[in-house]
């Protein structure tokens, strides 16, 4: 991994953590702790690695500078790619991960001629993800300072941006983060889609398909009505904690609004995400709640094509979820099943030019 001179300087520092704290984005915050540590430690290559609670890996970012010659000229190649789960964690990154969440604290590693680093990143007293880089030789104390300044500053302003994004009552992303998290998914199905097209083989980890659903708490005012707020609050937060449990830890879920959720899931193919949806509706109808008894769910999915606009999907999601409410509730519809049947028409707007 080349060096670069660490550019170490208070202003530098301040200034990029300004930048930092600027973003309004949780993913694009991520980013940007790379982009600030990297040049701060004169490195090339940096690597952030979020986990679950089970210290499992759901999402990598891989950051690397590039010095490239062209027409007599150099410029600095900027590149973040991103990994949903844990193909590319080696044995030796996995026992440094244990490692540093038993002692809780950095540690490194011999890898052949240079040293591969790792700190823990913390929030709410646990490790929540790790900041890894490789070079030829130890930290120095004042890099360690710098180091954990700025993960403090990233870890606190993190937690704070992501509680903004959060549904107060069932602790879920919200509407809004949903909008920007549409954004980010639509831009790395489209660029999975481009390597296809071009035959590159750069290293990307995407799955076969997305698939967005938008699930609804079926006869969710009578709850109200016959047993008060209070308990429709309690059932909007069963029905969550049960399709958090349903679903992986990798997949999204959000409070869409009301007794409104949407969850967004990689499936290889239809049938996985069918029998992933259904395994949702199927976990609601099998639990019995509290003083209301039994409470169902209907959902409406559609592919989550990247040709075509992520709100334009979720129309077509809850057009499917409309069709699910008028045959009677508590099961789970497709769009494109929905359109060969000839139950609904195919809407011809939304579509995105991808090349």
């Amino acid at each position: 991994m080349t060096n670069q001179r660490p550019d170490s300087g208070l202003p530098s520092i301040l200034k990029k953590l300004g930048a930092m704290t600027a973003i309004r984005d949780t993913s694009m915050v991520e980013q940007s702790l790379l982009r600030t540590l990297g040049p701060l430690l004169g490195i090339l290559e940096t690597a952030f690695y979020r986990i679950d609670d089970n210290g499992y890996v759901i999402r990598a970012l891989y950051h690397a500078r590039r010095v490239v010659e062209e027409h007599g000229s150099k410029r600095i190649v900027d590149n973040i790619e991103e990994v949903t789960n844990e193909q590319n964690v080696s044995p030796e990154l996995r026992n440094l991960f244990d490692s540093v969440r038993l002692l809780r604290k950095s540690c490194c590693r011999k890898l052949g001629f240079d040293l591969l680093i790792c700190y823990p990143i913390f929030g709410e007293n646990q490790v929540l993800g790790y900041f890894v880089f490789r070079r030829d030789r130890e930290v120095t104390p004042v890099e360690d300072a710098i180091i954990q300044g700025v993960l403090e500053v990233f870890t606190n302003y993190f937690a704070l941006l992501d509680s903004s994004q959060r549904d107060q009552l069932t602790g879920l992303l919200n509407r809004y983060s949903l909008e920007a998290n549409l954004d980010r998914l639509w831009n790395l199905l489209s660029a999975k889609l481009h390597v296809n097209h071009v035959g590159d083989n750069a290293r990307v980890n995407y799955p076969e398909s997305y698939w967005l659903c938008v699930l609804d708490v079926d006869h969710f005012k009578k709850i109200n009505d016959t047993f008060g707020h209070v308990i429709g609050d309690e059932v909007l937060i069963m029905v969550t904690r049960l399709l958090q449990n349903t679903l992986r830890q990798s997949d999204l879920l959000y409070r869409y609004g009301g007794e409104e959720f949407v969850a967004i899931i990689a499936a290889n193919d239809f049938e996985a995400a069918k029998e992933a949806f259904e395994r949702t509706r199927a976990s609601i109808e099998e639990f019995h709640f509290p003083q209301v008894g039994r409470v169902t769910i209907s959902g409406g999915f559609s592919s989550a094509d990247p040709s075509v606009l992520p709100q334009e999907v979720i129309h077509r999601a809850d057009s499917a979820l409309y069709a699910a409410k008028e045959a009677g509730r508590n099961r789970v519809f497709d769009y494109d099943t929905l359109v060969a049947q000839g139950v609904i028409k195919a809407a011809s707007t939304g579509s995105i030019d991808l090349f």
